[in-house]
């Protein structure tokens, strides 16, 4: 039996109705909204609603969207994305600007019921071990992202996910940034796994427990640079340009909720930076930020280290400050769809 969630009518962006496209609000509002039809198209899927029963429809159509093409994981067969293409023949899309997306890549996140749970669970364990670019689905997602942009050019194309699925969107954003193609992204709640630091109430034992392990990131990554130079086997020596530093200029959108612990690291990470700048640290919190201690550790071993997911130099950060009941209400897609949160945007640009 479908939930009030799954219907438009009951808890749809129903009074989204006139839509400005150069609004930030509206197209918070449209991301979000299209991420939650992906995962309502898996769930029709899942319960057999087709035609007239099917609910993901209109979380598409009320904004003039068509479905493009479905992604479908390979080991399951489960939707865990799709790609949605503006009806430019529509009436209220006659005027066209540079806001307007014509053609929108969205990745659900993890569901709790029905057949793709098992594989969505192995895949957020992907994440925790930062091995989400090794899965099959992963492959799936960041080739139709490359088709897309082939075919369409990346200045119409919004990437937008939520959870696991923001984590995709996060590897798939990077992946193309990394090229020079940077793609408008939307991340609503993405994962930031580490110790829980946000969540300690006191900002000096915080920001003491963050400024030392910068202190022993940083040192730890200068070391075993300075050793490879001297060995003379420096992974990067034939690379002209800093992978980390090539993302600065992409400024993906991260939605997070500091009672999310899943995301809420983004907000002491990011103001950690900015901290460490203003204390006159920011070259040692540059050094340190390009690097784990698991990375480092898997090189110290001998072993190819992987990037951390979440380390990236740039984002819009958009804090929702308003109180959640719980964490489902605060990890949940539905929150991005309301209109006039208590938000906090902050940019912060790697220089």
């Amino acid at each position: 039996m479908a939930s009030e969630r799954e219907d438009f009518n009951g808890s749809g962006p129903l009074h989204l109705t006139d839509i400005d496209w150069t609004n930030v609000e509206h197209q918070r509002i449209i991301a979000a909204s299209l991420v939650q039809s992906v995962y309502i198209l898996e769930l029709d899927r899942h319960e057999n609603r087709e035609g007239e029963q099917a609910l993901a429809p209109p979380w598409w159509e009320f904004f003039h969207f068509k479905l493009h093409s479905m992604l479908v994981d390979d080991v399951d067969l489960s939707i865990f994305g799709a790609i949605f293409e503006l009806d430019l023949q529509s009436p209220e899309c006659s005027l066209s600007t540079s806001e307007m997306p014509h053609y929108v890549i969205a990745f659900r996140g993890t569901l709790t019921t029905g057949a793709a749970f098992a594989r969505d669970v192995l895949l957020d364990i992907d994440v925790v071990r930062n091995g989400l670019h090794q899965s099959s689905r992963f492959e799936i997602a960041v080739q139709a992202v490359q088709n897309l942009v082939a075919a369409f050019g990346h200045s119409n194309i919004w990437l937008a996910g939520h959870s696991l699925g923001a984590a995709m969107a996060l590897l798939a954003g990077k992946n193309m940034a990394k090229k020079g193609v940077f793609i408008e992204t939307f991340l609503f709640n993405p994962p930031y796994f580490s110790a829980p630091i946000e969540r300690i109430q006191d900002k000096k034992v915080k920001h003491g427990i963050r400024f030392a392990g910068s202190l022993v990131t940083a040192g730890l990554a200068f070391t075993m640079k300075t050793n490879e130079k001297i060995n003379g086997n420096e992974q990067n020596s034939n690379k002209s340009e800093d992978p980390f530093a090539a993302l600065s200029a992409w400024l993906p959108r991260l939605y997070v909720n500091p009672a999310d612990h899943i995301c809420s690291e983004y907000m002491g990470y990011f103001e950690h930076r900015r901290n460490m700048e203003d204390m006159g640290a920011g070259l040692i919190e540059k050094f340190a930020t390009k690097y784990s201690m698991t990375s480092l550790f898997m090189t110290a071993m001998g072993k190819e280290p992987e990037e951390p997911l979440h380390l990236i130099p740039s984002a819009k950060l958009i804090a929702h400050l308003s109180p959640s009941d719980d964490f489902r209400e605060a990890h949940g897609i539905k929150q991005w769809w309301k209109s006039d949160l208590n938000l906090q945007v902050t940019d912060h640009s790697f220089k």
